[in-house]
């Protein structure tokens, strides 16, 4: 398949930080441990080993073992669950939420990018051992942010009522989504193979953390995928001395806070705001924020509060019920992980920016961050039709206005460019000055006044000129936008709107095969992949 990249920073979609830290600007240093690149891996793992017991490695691999239940496993995955257990294995991590269908494409780029690192570390490591490891976000609690999915340009919504943890709503009503796929996906292998995913998943599955795990392992079975579930009493008994911490101490909003206020220094946004406490109290259809007021600690919007020796034996006793919010989770992530990196979004990664302070407090060693690949699957039928109209596929990454006006200029037999005027007019003035300046200074303003309406009515007449040729040209350029707008949905990257069943649909499991096999992830730069 042929494949194309581009620089991040060239594509326009995203951040100045995100394409700083691919840049290795010196001036983000201070918020990373190391750089990815395979040298670095040899000193992160050695940091790792020394701060991370055995008997947290094998009680990582029981409670794994646990979670998958019933759900077959790959002798590969089996595997490394196994070698979780040995004192030269380490982890490379994403996370994503329960989305439904595994909600945006990006959720395949994310796995495939870990999935293909933790094979080129066992290459170039053999005398360790690189497990790759997706961390379902089952305690999240929008689920407005989860229960749909894009297909065909309209949004397959699961409609009910929900609330507390996601990972534990019940899988009531998923059985009409099912129908309503029927239809849109037809009678073809592809489409059935499709539905077999989604039966077997949500309607035979009492709850979406079970059918994301059914999901997620049957889509990566061969691929050695090892998927945790966090929200488990005996791991988080790892993390109560953490806990602990953050509910008398407020340490991660003392020191996020003084890493924020760095990095908003250097110009860069804050990602997530810290709160004094940053964690959730978790019970059944209820995940609500831990608040301290006055020496008692509350349950936002319940009745529920502890005093400073009530909450303490609280967490003791069922360490389950205390939930890391989004800056807290990387921390018992890899307080309980052998783990050397995490893979995500360049939005994910801003607020790991954020924690570095913090993990130096605590002593936890802070991973490698790696920005996950982004791919734009191309069809071939488009790529066709663009090598046509002889437009480079870099271009598509433009604006649509900035797109049609450069095309609109590459094919219009008028030339439509005036910087060969402008520059005479500027000359002939420039002589206007000198002349100005011999006789009556006092003409110069009127002169430069004189040079700046005819340079705007020279830039206004480019204009004009420019929207009549858009308007003799209008069908090239109305294929362009098509073109455009099929393979940047709303004007955003593909792989944050459309959902594989998509592309599933024509190309079957080779659309898996084929991210496997060109997904790159230490090159640093946005990959095109033209089916």
């Amino acid at each position: 398949m042929p494949t194309h990249s581009i620089p991040y920073k060239d594509t326009g979609y995203f951040s100045k930080l995100i394409c700083d830290y691919l840049a290795e600007d010196e001036g983000l240093n201070p918020f990373y441990n190391r750089f990815p690149n395979l040298e670095n891996f040899k000193h992160q793992l050695v940091e790792k080993q020394k701060n991370f017991t055995d008997e947290k490695r094998h009680l990582l691999s029981k409670r794994i073992m646990l979670q998958y239940g019933d759900n077959s496993i790959s002798q590969s995955t089996l595997s490394n669950i196994d070698l979780l257990r040995e004192h030269n294995t380490f982890t490379i991590i994403t996370g994503h939420q329960l989305n439904l269908f595994t909600g945006p494409l990006y959720f395949l780029y994310k796995i495939f990018s870990t999935i293909n690192l933790a094979e080129k570390l066992n290459k170039t490591y053999p005398n360790n051992h690189f497990v790759p490891v997706y961390w379902m976000a089952t305690e999240d609690n929008d689920f407005e942010e989860i229960n749909y999915f894009n297909l065909f340009g309209k949004k397959v919504k699961w409609d009910r009522d929900a609330s507390g943890a996601v990972g534990e709503l019940s899988t009531e009503g998923l059985k009409e989504v099912k129908h309503q796929l029927k239809k849109e996906f037809g009678e073809s292998e592809n489409a059935k193979k499709l539905i077999s995913y989604f039966s077997d998943a949500y309607t035979k599955h009492d709850n979406l953390a079970d059918a994301t795990h059914f999901l997620a392992n049957t889509l990566f079975y061969h691929h050695g995928l090892v998927i945790v579930d966090g929200n488990d009493a005996a791991l988080k008994k790892c993390f109560i001395p953490y806990a602990e911490k953050e509910l008398t101490e407020n340490l991660s909003f003392k020191k996020v806070s003084e890493t924020t206020e760095k990095l908003t220094a250097l110009g860069f946004s804050e990602q997530v705001h810290p709160r004094e406490i940053n964690m959730f109290y978790l019970k059944e259809k209820l995940r609500e924020r831990i608040i301290e007021k006055n020496s008692r600690f509350y349950v936002n919007e319940t009745d529920i509060s502890f005093s400073k020796e009530e909450i303490l034996k609280e967490l003791h006793e069922n360490p389950e019920r205390f939930s890391p919010n989004a800056l807290l989770r990387p921390l018992y992530q890899e307080v309980i992980l052998p783990n050397l990196c995490y893979i995500g979004g360049g939005g994910e990664l801003a607020y790991w920016f954020q924690l570095k302070d913090y993990f130096n407090k605590v002593e936890v060693p802070f991973p490698i961050l790696l920005l996950r690949n982004s791919v734009l699957l191309v069809p071939k039928m488009l790529s066709e039709k663009l090598q046509k109209l002889n437009v480079e596929i870099d271009d598509l990454f433009l604006p649509q206005h900035e797109l049609i006006s450069k095309h609109t200029r590459e094919i219009s037999k008028i030339e439509i460019d005036f910087s060969q005027q402008k520059e005479f007019l500027k000359k002939q003035f420039k002589d206007l000055y000198e002349l100005a300046k011999q006789t009556d200074a006092s003409f110069l303003g009127a002169v430069g006044a004189q040079e700046k309406k005819q340079l705007n009515g020279l830039d206004n007449l480019e204009k004009r000129l420019l929207k009549a040729q858009k308007r003799k040209l209008s069908d090239e350029l109305d294929r362009l936008k098509n073109i455009q707008n099929q393979l940047f949905p709303n004007q955003s990257l593909q792989e944050r709107q459309l959902n594989f069943s998509e592309f599933y649909l024509e190309y079957g499991e080779s659309l898996l095969d084929l991210l496997k096999e060109n997904l790159e992830p230490l090159d640093a730069n946005f990959t095109i992949l033209e089916l």
